[in-house]
């Protein structure tokens, strides 16, 4: 890793740590364009403080290539811990003492939209949260929230429509995280079984582990199930359900589709026929090491992020939001206005980001803020996620 690069990605991640002054904002600007984020650095999901990592590496390498229309990018991270009212205390400081224009990559579906309104009534754009809430999905009444990933509730529609075709006959459960998240993998699952399920069980993401809830689910005589849960939550139910002995078939969120660390915390053999869906690929998967976008994805890892783990698909998937994020701001030209930003994000179309699975691209509109539109079904063999089909969707 060069030295500026490093010097910069290291200054970027202390700033949840530092005191400054008011600094100018970017609208009047003709060197730099600021973007903010909040992660849980800190807190029981510290995992997902690699994404302000992964972004702040990633504007690292626009940088080294010249920047965005002659501007540089900083990115400034702050640690929320995935707690609501520190979000807000974050992205306060971020807006009216840092006048960033735009926050990106935000971590969690609770804590984005604790400053959703907020950010809407600033009209400060809140692009690319690392979310598939119809919080972010809502143009008409907050259009400056767009999310980065494919939405929850059209995920978990498909899931229930094709186990509804596939095994008619099934007790379908759900275990899912009694909040926004979960809720939205509820109502999709719902309406794409049409039928009740078997069982609706709900955790806390603070339970120390899903034990019970995993006990409840076989109780319930389910033998389809699906995790509506983060990373953390997955491998606990994984590793309970193996230490039951009981075989359902179990579908698990995106979010938490990661080979390494969540299925390799049960051990891969225990993840056999787990069954997600995506729309990036997975880094640790072999098949892809010849790719050209898997290439370039090494490249940057190796440069910018030495130490991280490169099979680790969480790092892939912003990878892919931040190429379309710089595509929004190339597209802005010299108006970097905030109502700009957000006009080209809402014209983006058929974006094929680096990573992006085979049929898959991005695109959005000023009346439908749905990012992927189509999405790959995925099972795991015990190595790698194999593709199930061609990608399906709308």
């Amino acid at each position: 890793m060069n030295t500026p690069a490093l010097s910069r990605l290291a200054a970027a991640l202390l700033l949840g740590a530092a005191t400054w002054a008011g600094l100018p904002a970017l609208a009047a600007s003709k060197t730099e364009i600021k973007l903010g984020n909040t992660v849980p650095y800190s807190g029981p999901a510290s995992f997902y403080g690699l994404v302000g990592q992964a972004a702040v590496a990633c504007f690292a390498e626009v940088n080294d290539r010249g920047g965005i229309n002659g501007r540089k990018v900083t990115v400034l991270s702050l640690d929320d811990a995935l707690q609501p009212p520190k979000t807000v205390e974050q992205v306060r400081r971020l807006v009216e003492q840092d006048e960033v224009d735009a926050v990106i990559n935000q971590v969690g579906t609770a804590t984005a939209s604790s400053v959703r309104k907020y950010l809407n009534e600033r009209k400060v754009p809140q692009l690319f949260v690392m979310s598939g809430s119809n919080n972010f999905q809502q143009p008409k009444d907050f259009r400056y929230s767009t999310s980065a990933l494919m939405s929850y509730e059209f995920e978990a529609r498909v899931y229930g429509q094709l186990i509804a075709r596939d095994k008619p006959g099934a007790k379908l459960a759900i275990l899912y995280q009694n909040d926004d998240y979960g809720k939205d993998y509820l109502r999709g699952l719902k309406a794409g079984w049409g039928k009740a399920l078997a069982a609706e069980i709900t955790y806390e993401q603070t339970d120390p582990t899903l034990d019970s809830q995993i006990v409840a689910l076989k109780s319930a005589g389910a033998d389809v199930v699906v995790l509506a849960a983060y990373s953390k939550q997955v491998s606990q139910s994984l590793r309970k359900i193996n230490e039951l002995g009981w075989k359902p078939q179990v579908w698990i969120s995106h979010v938490s589709a990661q080979v390494h660390p969540t299925l390799s915390n049960v051990g891969l053999d225990n993840a056999v026929g787990v069954m997600t869906a995506s729309v990036i690929k997975d880094p640790s998967d072999s098949s892809w090491h010849n790719d050209a976008d898997y290439k370039v994805y090494l490249a940057w890892m190796q440069k910018y992020l030495p130490k991280a783990d490169i099979n680790n698909s969480s790092f892939a998937s912003v990878y892919a939001t931040c190429a379309a994020m710089t595509q929004v701001l190339k597209a802005a030209g010299e108006d970097l206005g905030r109502e700009n930003i957000l006009r080209q994000m809402t014209q983006l179309k058929d974006f094929s980001a680096p990573m992006l699975l085979p049929g898959v691209t991005m695109g959005m509109s000023a009346d439908n803020y749905n990012l992927f539109r189509k999405i790959q079904i995925l099972r795991f063999d015990g190595k790698r996620w194999v593709p199930q089909g061609k990608p399906v969707g709308d």
